[in-house]
């Protein structure tokens, strides 16, 4: 990347942050109390640059912008069964792959990067697509390091065997052997090790 490059590269993080700024649900990070998707956007680039530091400008632009303003389409607003939550999850790749490509344009990238960032965002080809699954094994860690914790406390055990069991069956290898590495609770754990059995 040219200086030029990495300067749109900068301003386009920091626009995505200004857009997750915005978002009325806190959550207390050290102390402080913080927007809760900014903190969401931060923790997927942490967790990329430690999971795939040669990651592409495009995979990094995905991974900060994959909940942007995510709190604009609220699961409230679409019926809570199976199908309704599905219909939920695909107008949320549309609207994360949309408010990118508004932030993309304004600060000067070409319509084969925005479409790229579109792709990764609607987890397109997943298992065949190296940047693809990449993003995912990043969601799933960034899942299981900061919020199955609280996830724990709300579901029965049954649902939560269910819910780790669909996260590791969306991971690659290497997201499982960077899974096995993070810290868990020996509850966390006893839920993990009944979900992989």
């Amino acid at each position: 990347m040219n200086i030029s490059d990495k300067d749109r590269f900068a301003r386009t993080l920091a626009a995505f942050d200004a857009a997750n700024t915005e978002d009325p649900h806190q959550e207390e990070v050290e102390g402080k109390m913080m927007p809760k998707e900014l903190v969401y956007g931060q923790r997927m680039s942490e967790m990329l640059a430690g999971f795939a530091p040669e990651a592409s400008e495009t995979l990094q632009l995905s991974a900060r912008c994959q909940h942007i303003q995510r709190w604009t389409l609220p699961r409230s607003n679409y019926p809570m069964d199976r199908k309704g939550y599905l219909k939920w999850r695909t107008q949320l790749k549309l609207f994360h792959g949309k408010k990118a490509a508004e932030i993309m344009e304004t600060e000067g990238y070409d319509a084969e990067m925005i479409e790229r960032v579109k792709f990764l965002l609607n987890k397109q080809k997943l298992k065949s697509d190296p940047e693809t699954q990449t993003l995912e094994d990043v969601i799933c860690l960034v899942f299981l390091k900061y919020y199955f914790s609280d996830f724990t406390k709300q579901h029965s055990e049954e649902k939560l065997i269910d819910i780790v069991a669909k996260t590791w069956g969306k991971m690659s290898e290497k997201g499982h052997e960077a899974a096995m590495q993070l810290s868990f609770s020996p509850e966390e754990q006893h839920i993990i090790q009944k979900a992989l059995a």
